[in-house]
C-alpha cells in the first residue's frame, strides 16, 4: 500500500511540475511577464523530467508515461479550474474519469509472473 500512495504522489508531482512549469513559461511568451518567470518554469519543467524516475524500479518507462497521460489529463482540467477559473463541463469530466480508469489499468493492473 506504500508503494501505492508512494507512486501516485510522484504521479502527483509530476503533473504539478510539468502544468506548473508550462504555464510558468506561458506567463512568460504570452502575457509578457519577466524573463526570470520562464527561466523558473524551464527548471520546473526539468524537475518534471526527473520525477517520473522515482517510480518504483519494477514500472518500465511506456507504462510510467503512459499511465501518467491519464493523470496529466486529470491534473490539466483541476488546474484550469482552480488557477484559470474555467471549471470543467461534463464531457470534459467523463473523459477524466475514462483516462484515469485507463492510466489506473495500465499502471495498476496485477500481472502474471
Amino acid at each position: 500500500m506504500a508503494e501505492l500512495v508512494r507512486s501516485i504522489s510522484l504521479f502527483v508531482l509530476a503533473g504539478g511540475a510539468e502544468i506548473g512549469g508550462g504555464y510558468l513559461i506561458w506567463l512568460w511568451l504570452r502575457e509578457g511577464r519577466p524573463a526570470w518567470v520562464g527561466v523558473l518554469g524551464a527548471l520546473v519543467l526539468i524537475g518534471y523530467g526527473i520525477i517520473p524516475t522515482l517510480q518504483p524500479a519494477t514500472f518500465s518507462f511506456g507504462r510510467v508515461y503512459a499511465a501518467y497521460g491519464g493523470i496529466f489529463i486529470v491534473l490539466s482540467l483541476l488546474w484550469g479550474w482552480l488557477v484559470d477559473g474555467k471549471q470543467p463541463d461534463r464531457p470534459s469530466l467523463w473523459g477524466a474519469v475514462i483516462a484515469l480508469t485507463g492510466a489506473a489499468v495500465i499502471m495498476y493492473w496485477p500481472r502474471g509472473a
